[in-house]
């Protein structure tokens, strides 16, 4: 007799082929988000003049951090998303579920960074802003 309940089927969910199949589903679709999300503030934060070197010194280096902070979460997720395998499955699930979350740990913080030093920085048309 097999046991077929709702808990032998999320046992089942975290196995590592059907958990990399998912990251890799799943990677694409989140890494499709966060260029999306990149383009649309990064578009319009450079089109309305915004410069980091509108900010006063220390708020720069800060900033760079914040957005080497993104830039990384990119590659993480990309790479997270990637549907290849570099060895075999139960490693790759180890490291892409890894990679996932600390790709999506880094965007969150590093945006969250970047984007409350722009909110300390000068506002546009500011006599502060050369």
């Amino acid at each position: 007799m097999t046991d077929t309940g709702p808990g032998v089927e999320n046992e089942r969910l975290m196995e590592p082929e059907p958990n990399v199949q998912r990251i890799m589903w799943t990677g694409t679709i989140w890494f499709a988000a966060v260029i999306v999300s990149i383009a649309l503030s990064a578009g319009m934060l450079l089109s309305s003049g915004w410069r980091p070197a509108v900010l006063p010194e220390p708020l720069q280096g800060i900033w760079w951090v914040g957005a080497f902070a993104v830039a990384l979460s990119v590659g993480l997720i990309g790479w997270s998303g990637c549907p290849i395998l570099e060895v075999s499955v139960d490693v790759a699930s180890r490291n892409k579920s890894r990679t996932m979350q600390f790709g999506t740990f880094l965007f969150i913080v590093g945006g969250a960074i970047a984007l409350g030093v722009e909110l300390l920085g000068p506002a546009a048309g500011s006599p502060l802003v050369a």
